[in-house]
């Protein structure tokens, strides 16, 4: 098995991005804290009413029935759990795209989840979230039952024997690996009926009488290696490597809850996926995004049809109908760059760089001309998928996973834009947050309607209650409002702040191509 380093750096984003970012951030934790301070306020308010409320006495039977029908509502607000409202990101790419290494750098968990697949077919659908109940690594692995797997290597090897022109070249590819990273080199070669009287074959079927898999480890290093069998495979040491019998894998991490709390990351493969199963799963998953990143080799963004094809798929489902809002265009690696090569065939100069780093700027360069091309190429799409896309707020981010967890950076780390998709996070986490405060809120001020229907005669106490909890929750709603006015004034006073500097560079820069442009011969 691929052992991962003993070295683990857990990224704290809060403290690797830049000042304006920071005071952006903190201003949005306030109103993450002010959210929860209201939900427990307003349920410590209900908490009260309830008690109240059950201490009437001497009341006739309809408004018995209603004191009955306050105190069920109430039961049941407290009941509903919140944690379960998720929104799902589906994260679309061929294994070897880096998503894993994305997925790992996001969630600040170098070497979380091991690298794609090295082999021909794709990996498994992964899903990421959070770990609410302890602080260890857990992972519930779904396997095929005994019966399905034996019915698909049959197919498997009927593939394997097939030796005629006609023979799909893929498939056979195909099966070889599967068979091969389950049983080891060389099983491809063997009957059926002589695999079948091999140890790892037993093996393998008592794994898939046992159901489904469970591992939980309180370090990432010993859950990365333990996990890594089951979502991975790679060719130079076949054998024991049980993907093919996966039908998804389900992991939650500890300590993550301001990114992950409400949110599933959901990895899936992309498209041409070698099990039909496989494939059919993750387009049944699809409808359950409520956001698509599609995540490119920086190298092959423009010219590789998957990416493209991935997103006319999910234009196409998602268009018509369903709760997905934004599909974002991730291109990864932007680190992997020779800069010798790439000033030449993009024209940079020496005096352009002057004396910055020539790799990042080389980096950089890339990253807004790749942008650029994306959003070109998006713009030049037909007119009837163009109106298909105006559903969808879409947006293009160039990342270095490696570059954001390096010590020394050829980056800044705000450039390497990993902590712009860690906001992306955080700040569905704030709306969903935001959501289950104001349902309950609402929740409570229908509560507190119900229980004006009581008499001001009928109990003294109850009627000094209910005014009571009515300025409580009138108080509380102001602060919450005021609160949220000074975020936002905080916010535009960064956003107006950012766009000056921006023009003013901008004016800068054209003054200075200006001026080199008419007093510079053009001897190009």
């Amino acid at each position: 098995m691929a052992s991962y380093g003993p070295k683990r750096r857990h990224v704290d984003d809060e403290s690797s991005v830049s000042q304006n970012s920071a005071s952006v951030s903190t201003g949005a934790e306030s109103s993450l804290t002010t959210d929860m301070a209201i939900m427990v306020q307003t349920k410590q308010i209900m908490e009260d009413v309830n008690i109240k409320i059950q201490t009437v006495k001497n009341i006739d039977q309809p408004m018995t029935t209603l004191k009955t029908y306050i105190v069920d509502v109430i039961s049941k607000m407290d009941q509903v759990d919140n944690n379960s409202r998720k929104a799902t990101i589906g994260i679309f790419g061929k294994s070897g795209n880096g998503k894993s290494s994305l997925i790992n750098a996001v969630l600040g968990e170098e070497e979380l989840l091991p690298p794609g697949s090295l082999g021909a077919c794709t990996a498994v659908v992964t899903q990421v979230e959070a770990n609410l109940d302890d602080s260890n690594y857990t992972a519930e692995i779904e396997l095929y039952s005994k019966e399905e797997w034996d019915k698909l290597l049959q197919v498997l090897f009927r593939v394997l024997s097939d030796d005629s022109e006609d023979r799909d070249d893929e498939m056979f590819e195909t099966a070889k690996e599967k068979i091969t990273a389950l049983y080891g080199e060389d099983a491809d070669k063997k009957k059926l009926e002589e695999l079948k009287k091999d140890e790892k074959f037993s093996e393998i079927s008592n794994l898939l009488s046992t159901g489904p898999k469970f591992i939980s480890k309180s370090e990432r290093f010993d859950f990365a290696n333990e996990v890594a069998c089951y979502i991975q495979y790679c060719v130079a040491s076949p054998g024991g490597w049980y993907w093919p019998l996966v039908k998804n894998v389900k992991i939650k991490i500890p300590n993550c809850d301001e990114r992950l709390k409400h949110i599933v990351l959901l990895d899936l493969p992309g498209t041409g996926d070698c099990n039909k199963t496989r494939e059919d799963m993750w387009k049944s998953k699809l409808r359950e995004c409520s956001s698509v990143w599609i995540v490119s080799d920086i190298n092959r963004a423009i010219t590789d049809k998957d990416p493209w094809g991935i997103l006319k798929h999910c234009v196409q489902d998602l268009g018509p109908g369903g709760e997905c809002q934004n599909i974002n265009f991730i291109c990864t690696k932007t680190d992997e760059i020779n800069p010798g090569p790439y000033m030449r065939s993009s024209r940079l100069t020496k005096d352009e760089i002057g004396n910055k780093d020539q790799t990042a700027v080389c980096i950089l360069h890339r990253n807004k001309s790749t942008k650029e091309l994306v959003k070109k190429k998006i713009e030049s799409l037909n007119p009837g998928f163009k109106k298909l896309m105006e559903k969808f707020s879409t947006e293009v981010f160039t990342v270095s996973s490696k570059e954001f967890f390096k010590q020394s950076l050829n980056l800044e780390t705000t450039a390497t834009e990993i902590p712009k998709l860690q906001e992306v996070l955080k700040s569905t986490n704030r709306r969903i947050n935001q959501e289950i405060t104001r349902d309950y809120v609402s929740d409570a001020k229908g509560v507190l309607s119900l229980i004006q229907i009581f008499s001001p005669n009928t109990n003294e106490e109850m009627v000094e209650t209910k005014a009571r909890v009515h300025d409580e929750l009138v108080n509380n709603l102001k602060d919450a409002l005021s609160e949220l006015d000074r975020q936002f004034v905080k916010m535009y006073e960064n956003l107006d702040k950012c766009l000056t500097e921006g023009v003013q560079n901008s004016l800068r820069l054209c003054v200075s191509t200006a001026q080199k442009e008419l007093i510079e011969p053009d001897d190009i």
